[in-house]
Formats: structure tokens, sequence, C-alpha cells
């Protein structure tokens, strides 16, 4: 049990949707929310990896990091993959354990969380089988510095447009360096970005500007973020793509992963979630990865199995139908010039 935990202020612009509770030991949260609520999906026990496809990949960050830290006040901000907000907020107590409330956004216990580093764009390889060489990266807004990961503050709206800025730039350099066209980088975007409605021109005046190749930019979607409103995103991805850049369909198998969604949106390719690859050496699951591997195929998708943490599966991945692989078994995200020096060694 938790013995003694921080107060949270008990006047909220916001009410009150739910409590939440950290078990360091077993490293569940279990969350409790109104069973008829508009945020009943969340109640439940999870894993963090679990509790982290709901989010946003920003947000999947800033709530690991946030129940590691294990000491002092929370005030984590959470952005849901469709758009949703809310804001965890409590304490830990001596042994680690922790617990609070859930709040809408805009809730007055903003104010209690101390102001957060920058947010930088960091880069993670991503490796052809064919190849064995860096295919191209994902651009992944990542804390400028050590930070304990506790910030009050929500999303910049404008997260998107900088990291589309950043990455486009970035791959301009590399191109121009390596004299390698071919390279592309992944930037994800989320229900909000893609409701806003100016994305495809911001991608079209970036490709257009730094002479880049189409589909050398892609973005990067989840299922969650798509089905918050599935016509709109469909409006939303064929603008994108006739801008100019490329479409991959991140997390795939974390959710519902129907196949409506697959024939709907116009992808190039799939992201294969880690908690299917990490099930190697099961049969049932192999079949699974091997058939979506080879529909992805029939579909003109390349598939790319993330995660990956060993280089000994890499026969096994290629095996299953998988053109390419992302992992800390080949790079932990970079700076710019990291990934210019990592495509530089591969010559």
């Amino acid at each position: 049990m938790v013995k003694q935990m921080s107060k949270v202020p008990e006047k909220t612009k916001n009410p009150q949707i739910g409590q939440w509770h950290w078990d360091v030991g077993e490293s569940k949260l279990s969350v409790q929310t109104e069973p008829s609520g508009p945020f009943r999906d969340l109640a439940g026990e999870w894993n963090v990896d679990a509790f982290g496809v709901q989010l946003d990949g920003l947000s999947r960050s800033r709530l690991g990091r946030t129940l590691s830290a294990r000491a002092g006040n929370v005030s984590c901000a959470l952005g849901l993959s469709d758009g949703r907000r809310v804001q965890l907020s409590g304490g830990f107590d001596a042994d680690g354990n922790g617990q609070g409330h859930l709040f809408c956004e805009g809730s007055s216990l903003k104010a209690m969380a101390r102001p957060g580093p920058l947010l930088v764009p960091a880069y993670q390889p991503i490796i052809s089988l064919r190849t064995g060489r860096a295919a191209g990266f994902e651009a992944l807004a990542r804390w400028d510095g050590d930070a304990a990961g506790i910030d009050g503050s929500f999303e910049d709206p404008a997260l998107a447009t900088n990291m589309l800025i950043h990455a486009t730039q970035s791959l301009a350099e590399w191109h121009a360096e390596t004299g390698r066209r071919d390279l592309f980088v992944q930037v994800n975007l989320t229900a909000r970005d893609l409701a806003e409605g100016m994305v495809a021109d911001l991608i079209e005046t970036l490709l257009q500007g730094y002479a880049l190749p189409d589909g050398s930019l892609k973005v990067e979607l989840t299922e969650q973020a798509a089905l918050r409103n599935m016509d709109e995103a469909l409006k939303a991805v064929y603008a994108i793509k006739k801008a100019g850049a490329g479409l991959v369909l991140d997390d795939f198998g974390s959710g519902h992963s129907s196949f409506a969604w697959l024939a709907d949106m116009p992808a190039d390719g799939l992201k294969i979630d880690s908690s299917l690859t990490a099930r190697l050496g099961d049969k049932r699951t192999e079949h699974i990865l091997e058939a979506i591997t080879l529909l992805a195929g029939r579909l003109g998708m390349v598939a790319t199995a993330e995660g990956v943490e060993d280089k000994a599966v890499v026969h096994r991945l290629r095996a299953l139908g998988f053109t390419h692989v992302q992992g800390f078994a080949f790079s932990r995200p970079m700076d710019k010039d990291e990934a210019l020096a990592f495509l530089e060694g591969e010559v």
C-alpha cells in the first residue's frame, strides 16, 4: 500500500475522470474510471507498453520516464492517440509506488509542474534487410538534455510542423553529403495533426523547396489516430499523398488492425508493433507475421519490424518476409550529425 502521498489540490477547472495506481514491484498501472464515462477505455490493469498503445508517441515516452522516476510529485500530461487529452497527477511513496488522479485537459494541476526541457528531433535508422544498410530514419521527438521526464505542459500544437521542417532539412543535408537520393525520413502524425488541415500544404512546400523526391518524406499514422474520424482522416491522408509524401501505418498489430482500414488507407508500408515481433519463436505468432508480410508485399508495401533488440533474430525476420527492421540492435536515436556519421560509416 502507498503510505504517504502528495496531496492533490481539490479545486480544478475540469472534473476528475479517474484514479491511477502504479505498482513498481509488478510494473503494473491500474486505472479506474467511471464505467459509463468517456474515458472508460482507459480502465484496467496495464503494463506500460500495453497502456502506451493508447497514447501518441511523445506521451508514451513521457509516461515511461515519469513512472521510472519513482519519486516526488507527478503532473504528467498525456495525449491519447485519438486526440483526447488527460493529465495524470499524484505522487510516489518511499517504495516507488505511485497513485493519484486523472483529470481532463486544462486542469489547474498543470501549474504544479516545473517547466520541461526543449524537444528536439532524434533519428533512429531503419535498416534494409536486402542491403544491410540504413534505408532511412524515423524522426522522434526527444528531450534536449537529461530530464526527469515529469512534464506538465501539453504537447506544443506546432510539434508536428516543427518535426516535419527539421526532418526535411536533415534529409536534404544527408542527400547532399552522401549522394544517396534513396534515403527517406519518417515523421509521426496524430489525429489532431490530421485535423489541422495544413499538413499537406507544408509537405508540398518542403519537398519542392528542398527538391526532394516524392516519397522521401513519409508520415507515420496509427490506426487509433485514424479511427477518431475515419472519413476526415482519409481526406487528409489522400491530400498528404497528393503532396508527395509516403504513408506508413504504424504500430500495426497493436489495435484493431482491420482489413477495412488496410484497404482504405493508401499506404506504402507497415510497421509491425514490437509486441508481436518480440514473440518470435511462438509458431502461432510467426504464422501471423508471415501472413501480414505476405499481404503487405501483395499490396506493394514494405514491412518493417519495430523494436528489434537482438541482431540474431534478423535472419528469422527476413525468412518471415520482413523487408526492413528498426531497433536498439542497430542504433539508438541520434542527432542529425550522428546520423550522417552513421551513414558515412556504412560506406
